[in-house]
């Protein structure tokens, strides 16, 4: 009933209720429909290997799942590689050409702790958004990206909860001037790992949470909500809940965060890190709430690995500023302290 509106139902063409691995099916569907959106009905649809988008716009598709249509890794899925790799077949780079602004939506992408979820390998003009993410070890993975390294990739709506294991991952990017907004984060041990720039972050709650491995205060004391290892990524209204540090950023890389919130509701490890600068402080940090607890042994506003930094501290807002245990913000504040 879709056909005359450029739409594949995937329940049409392969029987899905069979409990069957569906990797080949998907991908035959996916590879014989170029320029369609193929659909997925409620469901589970089992995937042993990854399947694979197109980047190339002659041949690309969108894939759009109902809101009850669950991808899922099998017991004995062993590939490296997430469930779904949008514009993995063919690399291109264009935007010119209808077809490019290929999308993934809806549904659940279930990683059965094995898994990695959604992973953008090229293309650009990508989008993902209203999915959730679940079970996985690195949530969503932007690679490097096909326009002299831009992946340019809009990340909106997305709901991720990782597998808790020591090396889970929310959101990795690889591919710089991505938008990542409006997200949920938890059972990650880092929630945001920004390896390249040009990217923006707005509206987004990693949340840490002790289960399995992570509950072993070894692990929890690596915890990062937001971790940036390149200049000119801007964090905007983003919320670390609960990691140990809550924004770790390379030796001297550029960074503005503004109105980020801090909180920690359990003492759990006996040390929380508000901004931690592995080198020289160079980033801009503005109108910053930090809510320490009063029984944690050790609460840093802001450390530095060394002290050749011109970073600014702006009117950061602490629930109490006799909570904090060392005084080396003073070098970098301007406004005053509120707390």
């Amino acid at each position: 009933m879709y056909g005359n509106k450029g739409y594949v139902v995937v329940t049409e063409h392969i029987d899905t209720d069979s409990g069957r691995d569906l990797s080949d099916d998907l991908q035959r569907l996916i590879n014989e429909n170029p320029n369609r959106t193929i659909y997925f009905p409620d469901g589970v649809y089992l995937l042993s290997k990854p399947i694979c988008t197109p980047a190339n716009p002659i041949h690309s598709v969108s894939l759009e799942l109902s809101t009850y249509a669950i991808i899922r890794a099998t017991d004995d899925w062993s590939e490296n590689e997430a469930l779904i790799r949008l514009g993995a077949a063919e690399p291109f780079n264009d935007i010119n050409t209808v077809g490019s602004n290929y999308y993934l939506t809806g549904g659940i992408i279930d990683g059965n702790g094995k898994a990695n979820g959604i992973s953008i390998d090229s293309g650009r003009e990508t989008c993902v958004h209203h999915v959730s993410i679940k079970n996985t070890r690195i949530g969503i993975h932007i690679k490097w990206g096909a326009n002299n390294c831009s992946s340019d990739a809009d990340i909106h709506n997305v709901n991720i909860v990782g597998n808790n294991a020591a090396d889970s991952v929310g959101v990795l990017l690889e591919g710089y001037d991505n938008t990542v907004s409006n997200m949920r984060i938890a059972s990650c041990h880092k929630g945001i790992c920004a390896h390249s720039g040009g990217n923006i972050f707005r509206d987004l709650h990693p949340l840490y949470i002790y289960e399995g491995e992570n509950a072993l205060e070894e692990n929890y004391l690596t915890s990062v909500a937001f971790e940036s290892e390149w200049h000119a990524n801007y964090f905007d209204i983003c919320y670390s809940d609960q990691f140990c540090t809550a924004f770790s950023i390379g030796d001297g890389f550029k960074n503005i965060i503004d109105k980020p919130y801090i909180m920690w509701y359990s003492p759990k490890g006996n040390r929380e890190v508000a901004f931690e600068m592995k080198g020289a402080f160079n980033s801009i940090i503005s109108n910053a709430g930090v809510n320490f607890r009063k029984d944690t042994k050790e609460n840093i506003l802001l450390s530095v690995g060394n002290e050749n930094g011109s970073g600014i501290l702006l009117n950061p807002i602490i629930n109490d500023a006799g909570l904090i245990s060392d005084n080396t913000y003073e070098k970098y504040i301007e406004g005053k302290l509120i707390g």
